[in-house]
């Protein structure tokens, strides 16, 4: 009978892993990042462990290592099946090895195998990458520590076995987590923020560049751990040297200096006044099984605000997906009044009862819809991205990469980060995550404001330097550009190369030297390179000779950064005796988010064209009556109003402005209505810009439209009901 001591699964099992320790090093918007997994095997036989785990989808693997005893044995990369049949010959010899891997089918899974680990012996396993923070929509740089993988779901028909993932209440997960982070940068860091607890955070010098914060005790592995970390003036292009490894054959990437651009652009006031008022907006809804309770919830009320937001003139349809999938309407129809009602009742109707996630279907159904003359299409796609075929998906957003942008959102805990950014950047998009209790309005609105900006075209870039100094670009070229939203570029540079100036477009950037020996900057611009190659072999698969394969492969080992053709071998030659009997096996299991994980933020009321926030005006008789949706208490009451209760309902939210008696409202009822809408945003809720503020510009458009000659009363009127001193001119009228 197996002894059930120490750490079990939920079969009983023992489990080998122990604890898990995380260092995170951040330097101005890169990271990196050092794991350590301690193991120990209390049973009585020798054991094989295993652990299936997710990491960013961005991620530069760079280092893998174990101690065993006092011996370390430092992994090396090499071609995968090459790998694999070296750690089975170790094992079969009696050796202890070690394999890390990417999953064949998604570049932000990793399964690691610890081999023959005999009874009461101990090895820590050092895992360490490097990976670039995204910008959030309030200038956040967002670290994501993945502590949730969810089962992804493989399509019929599909090639490879999907993700085998052993999952686990947050209670029953076997081992704890210690997770330490040091920032630095030029600029002063404003504060550290977590959707987890943390500890104080705590500076190291005076001016604040430089900080330290861990993470609270007692963590539970329900989550992901966020951080979101705010510098000052985070928005200034910056350019990074770092020089070459003095061991790397001169003229290869690794022995040259490789240049990292961060760029910011800022376009002309002229330009970004100019939202679009046309476009094709085409909505994919996941509704797959796991989208269930509060994450079909957080689409959906997602969806409604943009629906919502669109501007005049746009065409739009809604399509849902599961094992099949639907749309409202047969092909893209104009947006007025009556189709936003009625795509506003169908999307309120539409629960996770699809079945499995099946995206790639809808996907290829939308390409084939012809487009709009002179609406250019967006996509928005709305899911948790568990899906097994991550890379086809990815592949064929990119292939319609020249008639569409993609605008993705990945919906809850453990969305993977490969689907959600893949799709965003090779269709020239916005990616957003919503976990948690994050404020989803400001993401939403921030997306739909990048697509309804002017199409940036004909984008490069020119390289300045001088003539002894030669640059091979090794990221793939710009398709989109948006304002705030940075763009990077890596670059090899090859010769002499000392403090010069670069000239990107028509910015000036002066260049900081880092003679550090991380290699930081070489290995996610190799990191670049790779996912470059290894989507033109899976574009060209079957047509060449392997050439391109072979490339990945060279890259990989020589830079030491994980590909999907290689993985990293560790074999212990020290021990050895063959092994008798087969070894147990032992899955580690990860989280699984199991319960509903996000609150509802967005409001139910009616939003339409005419009034884009609704007003319930409260009339003090016998007993109180709500106006009808839509009215206003003026059109109810033409003449004096002798005590009136005026409330708002602003989200989930009714605020009570204020009570006022004998007051003359102007004679127009729906102006008046909002024109009042517009000073209590502008005047009252300017925190909320970012959610209001295409709603708003709507609202002015609607009083322009009707030549209001009432506009300035209904201004000053509403300025002394509401107690604000809010301008005319400031409310785009």
């Amino acid at each position: 009978m197996m002894n059930c001591c120490g750490l079990l699964t939920l079969q009983k099992e023992p489990v080998p892993l122990k604890s898990i320790e995380v260092e995170l090093e951040v330097r101005d918007h890169v990271a990196t990042v050092v794991s350590t997994l301690n193991y120990e095997n209390k049973e009585d036989k020798p054991l094989e462990a295993v652990f299936v785990f997710p990491l960013p989808g961005d991620a530069a693997v760079c280092h893998f290592s174990a101690q065993v005893g006092q011996t370390q044995i430092v992994a090396e990369v090499k071609e995968k099946q090459k790998a694999r049949e070296e750690y089975d010959d170790a094992l079969s010899s009696g050796q202890q090895a070690f394999l890390l891997e990417e999953s064949d089918e998604s570049p932000d899974i990793f399964s690691l195998r610890v081999g023959s680990l005999p009874p009461g012996e101990s090895a820590s396993i050092r895992l360490e990458y490097v990976t670039e923070l995204a910008v959030q929509a309030d200038d956040g740089l967002r670290f994501c520590l993945p502590a949730v993988l969810n089962p992804r779901y493989q399509p019929q028909g599909s090639e490879g076995a999907g993700v085998q993932v052993t999952s686990a209440p947050a209670s029953l997960v076997p081992y704890s987590l210690c997770f330490s982070a040091r920032v630095s940068s030029p600029r002063p860091i404003s504060k550290v923020e977590s959707n987890c607890s943390l500890e104080p955070l705590q500076y190291l010098n005076t001016d604040q560049t430089q900080a330290t914060v861990k993470l609270a005790a007692g963590h539970k592995f329900d989550r992901d751990v966020e951080l979101l970390i705010y510098y000052k003036d985070a928005h200034q292009p910056t350019a990074v040297v770092e020089a070459g490894q003095a061991s790397a054959e001169p003229g290869s990437l690794m022995g040259d200096p490789v240049v990292m651009v961060s760029l910011y652009p800022e376009f002309p006031q002229s330009v970004m006044s100019s939202m679009a008022s046309s476009g094709e907006f085409v909505f994919l809804l996941d509704r797959s099984g796991s989208m269930s309770n509060t994450r079909i919830s957080s689409a959906k009320d997602t969806l409604l605000l943009l629906l919502k937001s669109l501007p005049m003139g746009c065409y739009f349809n809604i399509y849902s997906f599961g094992s099949s999938y639907e749309h409202i309407f047969s092909k893209s129809v104009e947006y007025s009044q009556k189709t936003m009602e009625e795509a506003l009742k169908k999307v309120e109707e539409m629960e996770a009862d699809l079945g499995g996630t099946e995206i790639l279907e809808p996907l290829k159904h939308i390409y084939s819809q012809p487009c709009i003359q002179n609406q250019p299409r967006q996509l928005f796609v709305f899911t948790d991205g568990e899906v097994g075929n991550t890379k086809e998906v990815i592949d064929l957003v990119k292939k319609n990469s020249g008639s569409h942008r993609c605008f993705s959102f990945g919906i809850g805990e453990g969305a993977s980060s490969a689907l959600i950014n893949g799709m965003a950047k090779e269709g020239g998009g916005h990616a957003q995550f919503i976990t948690g209790t994050d404020r989803m309005q400001p993401k939403v609105m921030q997306s739909l404001r990048f697509a309804l900006q002017p199409a940036v075209v004909d984008i490069s870039v020119t390289w300045d330097l001088p003539k002894e100094v030669s640059v091979t670009v090794l990221s793939p070229p710009i398709t989109a550009l948006f304002q705030g939203q940075r763009s990077l570029i890596y670059a090899q540079l090859t010769g002499q190369v000392f403090d010069d100036i670069l000239t990107m477009t028509s910015i000036r950037i002066l260049c900081v030297f880092l003679l550090i020996c991380r290699l930081t900057v070489h290995r996610l611009g190799a990191r670049t390179l790779i996912r470059s190659l290894e989507m033109e072999e899976r574009e060209h698969r079957g047509q060449q000779d392997g050439g391109v394969k072979e490339k990945v492969v060279q890259l990989s080992v020589q830079s030491g950064v994980s590909s999907s053709f290689t993985a990293f071998i560790a074999v212990n030659k020290d021990n050895g005796e063959a092994i008798q009997a087969p070894l147990v096996q032992r899955n580690i299991p990860m989280f699984q988010h199991m319960v509903p994980y996000l609150g509802e933020f967005f409001s139910k009321c009616k939003i339409t064209m005419r009034n884009p926030v609704q007003f319930i005006f409260m009339r003090k008789t016998n007993k109180i009556k709500k106006c009808p949706t839509n009215t206003s208490i003026l059109s109810m009451n033409r003449g004096k109003i002798k005590e009136l209760n005026l409330k708002i309902r602003y989200k989930v939210e009714s605020f009570v402005l204020k009570t006022v008696q004998n007051i003359n409202p102007p004679p127009n009822s729906e102006v008046w209505a909002t024109t009042l809408t517009l000073i209590w945003l502008h005047g009252l809720r300017m925190d909320a810009k970012s959610e209001w503020e295409l709603l708003a510009v709507k609202a002015a458009s609607w009083l322009h439209a009707r030549n209001a000659p009432c506009v300035s009363e209904c201004v000053e009127a509403g300025n002394v009901l509401l107690g604000c001193s809010v301008k005319k001119e400031a409310l785009g009228l």
